[in-house]
């Protein structure tokens, strides 16, 4: 796991993050009662924020990502914490050590890896007693085919690209044949699961997360696009929390968004939501065989 290869330690050992989510990541609920528990600490190894070339240099603990501790009991393992997405710095009262080791880590490297322990620890059922899905997600692929044919000229090539609201994953295949590695994310834990489980979503890239806390984890402006297929189905109940989600997670966007939608009802009002905060966006008809998926979509535009 990407963890091992960040603190330089072999596959055979254990390694465990203290918070149990992504959402817990901000929160630090685990981690403020182990900080205050005195634990034995047998090793420590400090984890630095590195930028490209300086992997192996010593950092003072100013740009400290997390750290990973040793324990002994209840069993030999690693502990790894972090407060770097929690907006306060609880790693402060644990001073570095003298001696202790030090890596290097891209910020972004270091996201992945905990996004990856979290998602192989879901798919793994480590955090659930039983499983209630029995079958594999549902996979249509005239859908997905027609995804590619209608996001092959809008997506710019080689991009980094954000999903929200990606559900089981099927319509992310779209994006992994045009060649895209997106970042994928969804609240609902069991789907994300079951999409992992059938190879649908990169585990490094998977998140159960509410998309109006991406910001959390992700600057304003940091993709190329940001995507959400069939959001809602939005009526006038719904319609606040959509727009919520919709707008957060379209600040992240550099240069475009787009949303499919079933009705050109819903695409409009998500069009003049993202109109009204100086995006350019227009709707657009995407109809297929199936008139099932995608049928209408919200195209928006980055004024510069």
């Amino acid at each position: 796991m990407l963890l091992h290869d960040m603190l330089k330690i072999d596959d055979d050992e254990e390694i465990f993050l203290a918070e149990e989510s992504l959402v817990d990541l901000i929160s630090l609920p685990v981690t403020s009662e182990i900080l205050e528990s005195g634990l034995d600490v047998k090793e420590l190894i400090e984890i630095v924020g590195a930028t490209a070339g300086d992997e192996d240099e010593r950092g003072d603990g100013s740009d400290r990502l997390g750290v990973a501790l040793k324990l002994t009991e209840p069993a030999e393992l690693w502990l790894l914490l972090t407060d770097q997405y929690s907006g306060f710095r609880a790693l402060d009262g644990l001073p570095p050590r003298s001696g202790s080791k030090v890596v290097r880590v891209g910020e972004r490297k270091f996201l992945e890896g905990l996004v990856e322990w979290l998602a192989v620890s879901l798919q793994s059922e480590l955090f659930c007693e039983s499983c209630p899905v029995a079958s594999p997600p549902l996979f249509v692929p005239e859908r997905i085919e027609n995804l590619e044919r209608f996001l092959r000229p809008l997506l710019p090539a080689g991009g980094e690209v954000l999903e929200i609201c990606c559900g089981s994953g099927m319509a992310t295949q779209a994006l992994k044949n045009l060649g895209f590695r997106p970042w994928t994310e969804d609240l609902d834990s069991c789907e994300i699961c079951n999409a992992l489980k059938s190879g649908y979503l990169d585990p490094k890239r998977a998140m159960v997360l509410d998309a109006r806390l991406t910001d959390r984890f992700f600057p304003l402006h940091h993709f190329d696009a940001v995507v959400g297929f069939m959001v809602g189905l939005i009526d006038d109940v719904n319609w606040p929390l959509w727009k919520e989600i919709l707008l957060s997670s379209s600040k992240l966007a550099k240069d475009l968004v787009i949303y499919t939608t079933y009705t050109e009802r819903e695409a409009l009002l998500v069009a003049e939501a993202l109109n009204s905060t100086g995006l350019f966006a227009e709707v657009v008809a995407n109809p297929d065989d199936l008139g099932i998926y995608d049928q209408w979509a919200c195209i928006g535009r980055v004024n510069k």
